[in-house]
């Protein structure tokens, strides 16, 4: 995504190229898109026929982007007799403004053109092209171009107006303007989107924004977010910037769901902008210190949509947590099943992990009262459908082999399990972190009872089997002559023995025994999963093994964040610190917002870290990735009503201040400083 320019407001996005073209892709979602259907595929400007070229870009917003343009080639701008300025903001469609400034020292003569189209492709066509079952219409009525596209009760539709008169065609808008000596000409063209429902009504219009609303109201939302958000002050300038980015970055990713009417995190640009269980979870986790309050409509959504039958299409069982919900086309005819799809076996332990991490924080009793059924149902998943077979371990496998995904896992492409030779295990899966995910739900689970819901003898029942859980897990995953866990179990109970960044979750759910964690801390920061930058996906030296494979050995900024998390609950706080350090240095050269992944290569080999050419930016759990290490460094854990604070800030920090971090507590400020600071060592 480098050479491309994206804006968002929540779940709507425009992608172009860097002079704010769009040209039809099915390789990668250029256009505009709403609620995973792109509503516009072309939209190419020429003056007097030229593409122009950018001279600069200002994209410091995420919701606006102004393109200073110049026609020809670059050799020619001393040339240029005119140039133009494309300023543009996001909403439920679109605004642009045209200005095309006359530099010569006459008056001149200019003819704008606008191609403009749409192929309403759903996102999942993007990377699979297929033919279009709907039919497009194009009408010019009034000086407008309203595109629509029907496919039974699915129907879509983009209008585009200007604010001057144009000459309309069925392939966009032509403009012929006489500009004085040293004067401009401007227009400003709308582009609306209705997403319209079954009774033939836009189904954004109930929401609280009807569906859209300006530049300035965008901005005014964020900015309250941002300013409820705790005030960081340090000496170190990455982590200043990260965590200005990655509040920016999470207040834009916001979006209204059209099931029930609050907002939500989408998970990440382009591919993900929707719910999804397994991300928004853990970038609530993420944020909870933060902004609290962005957590209960994620909570409180994907409790009301936990399965309730057994469905093999949607690889719903009841209890389970969803994976992936879905507006499309595709979904919508049942060509895909996200309509939801719940095929991860994560989601279920995980919204568990949260529900009470969420009660520890606030004291929310309410919500975890109202929640309850909600966790039991998911708690009873685990033991029954979850336990694949019968063994007292979480397994997966698709009960969709055509459409469902095969990996059930947070690394769920189709090589991301895999033994250290390379083979590829059968079905059905238990990976080693899905086990340490349920230790922590049933842990977690029984001090809800006891504290919350007053069931002592469900709590008992619980931390027994959590209990036997780790003693089992101890036992079967524990390679002994290589000192770490195997990746997985194979269908046989045999060890999938690759090694991978999973072992560091396994610290952060507290399974592992206390006299191997040393082991596993040297293995993360040792040479083959340690990159210098991050503790990479896959170790080198393992057969499948790739500096820039998506889970094969790239390094993950949400997947270090969790690591840290562990390393810093073992009591591991310097290797936590070298993690944080490596995350903070390498986001400066993203301009502070970490991105879904980045090459694994090592940072003595590259000096900076390379980019993975498909990665999401912004992703959700990537942006909440430094405010999970600044909770890391400062040591921030609830106990009861107070909040703990015991900061361990990395050697060349200096000064870390949080102030008015809140919780049950009220707001309460924390301070560390590294050793180097003042030569005493940290404080509190």
């Amino acid at each position: 995504m480098k050479d491309l320019v994206s804006i968002l407001d929540g779940n709507t996005f425009l992608v172009s190229d860097r002079r704010g073209d769009i040209e039809p892709s099915f390789d990668f979602p250029t256009g505009l898109f709403s609620f995973d259907t792109r509503f516009l595929s072309s939209w190419v400007l020429t003056l007097d026929g030229q593409r122009l070229h950018a001279l600069s870009v200002d994209d410091s917003e995420s919701y606006r982007t102004t393109f200073f343009l110049a026609p020809g080639e670059p050799t020619h701008y001393l040339d240029a007799k005119a140039s133009m300025i494309r300023s543009r903001e996001i909403g439920s469609g679109f605004d642009e403004e045209l200005t095309v400034l006359n530099h010569s020292g006459d008056a001149a003569e200019f003819t704008v053109r606008i191609e403009m189209g749409s192929d309403f492709a759903d996102l999942f066509e993007i990377k699979h092209a297929q033919q279009k079952v709907g039919r497009t219409t194009i009408e010019e009525a009034d000086g407008a171009l309203r595109l629509t596209y029907r496919r039974e009760a699915f129907h879509r539709e983009t209008l585009i107006r200007s604010s001057v008169p144009a000459q309309v065609d069925a392939a966009g808008m032509t403009f012929r303007v006489r500009i004085d000596r040293n004067g401009e000409w401007r227009t400003r063209i709308q582009v609306s989107t209705t997403v319209f429902g079954a009774r033939g009504e836009d189904i954004r219009a109930t929401l609280p924004y009807a569906g859209g609303r300006g530049g300035d109201a965008i901005r005014a939302e964020h900015r309250r977010l941002i300013d409820r958000a705790p005030k960081l002050g340090c000496d170190c300038e990455p982590l200043a910037g990260a965590y200005h980015r990655s509040l920016n970055d999470l207040a834009a990713l916001r979006y209204e769901s059209i099931a029930l009417g609050v907002r939500l995190i989408a998970a990440g640009l382009p591919w993900f902008m929707t719910l999804f269980g397994r991300d928004s979870i853990i970038t609530s986790l993420q944020v909870l210190p933060f902004l609290p309050e962005l957590v209960p409509p994620t909570v409180q959504m994907l409790g009301g949509l936990q399965g309730h039958r057994v469905d093999d299409f949607r690889d719903e069982e009841p209890g389970k947590i969803l994976h992936e919900l879905r507006y499309g086309e595709t979904a919508g005819f049942e060509e895909q099943p996200h309509s939801p799809y719940y095929g991860s076996a994560d989601s279920t332990p995980l919204f568990v992990i949260l529900v009470d991490e969420y009660e520890r924080w606030t004291g929310d009793t309410a919500l975890v009262q109202q929640l309850e059924p909600q966790v039991r149902a998911a708690l009873d998943w685990i033991d029954s459908y979850g336990d694949l077979l019968g063994t007292g371990y979480l397994w997966y496998r698709t009960r969709n082999p055509e459409t469902g995904l095969e990996n059930q896992c947070w690394k769920d492409s189709w090589d991301g399990i895999s033994y250290a030779d390379g083979r590829i295990p059968g079905f059905p899966r238990a990976t080693c972190e899905l086990q340490g995910y349920a230790y922590d739900a049933k842990v977690r689970a029984a001090r809800l009872a006891r504290q919350v819901w007053n069931d002592p003898a469900y709590a008992d029942r619980l931390e027994r089997e959590a209990s036997e859980l780790k003693q089992r897990f101890n036992r079967d995953f524990w390679i002994a002559d290589r000192e770490y866990y195997a990746l997985a179990l194979d269908a046989d109970g045999q060890q999938v023995d690759a090694l991978t960044s999973n072992i560091g979750h396994l610290l952060w759910s507290g399974i592992v025994d206390e006299p191997r964690a040393g082991k596993v801390v040297e293995h993360l920061l040792g040479p083959r999963l340690f990159s210098g930058w991050g503790v990479r996906t896959l170790a080198e030296g393992e057969g499948r093994y790739n500096p820039i494979g998506y889970h094969v050995g790239t390094v993950w900024p949400f997947d270090n964040s969790i690591i840290a998390w562990g390393l810093g609950r073992y009591g591991y706080r310097d290797e936590a610190g070298t993690l944080c350090e490596a995350m903070l240095a390498a986001s400066t050269y993203f301009g502070g917002r970490l991105p879904e992944a980045f090459a694994g290569y090592a940072r003595s080999r590259t000096g900076y870290p390379v980019e993975y050419p498909t990665a999401c930016s912004p992703q959700a759990w990537s942006s909440g990735t430094p405010l999970l290490l600044l909770r890391v460094m400062l040591g921030l854990e609830p106990q009861g009503e107070h909040l703990i604070i015991d900061p361990a800030v990395p050697p060349g920090m200096g000064r870390v201040e949080l102030l008015d971090i809140p919780g049950r507590w009220g707001h309460v400020d924390a301070l560390g400083r590294s050793r180097e600071a003042d030569g005493r060592g940290t404080d509190g």
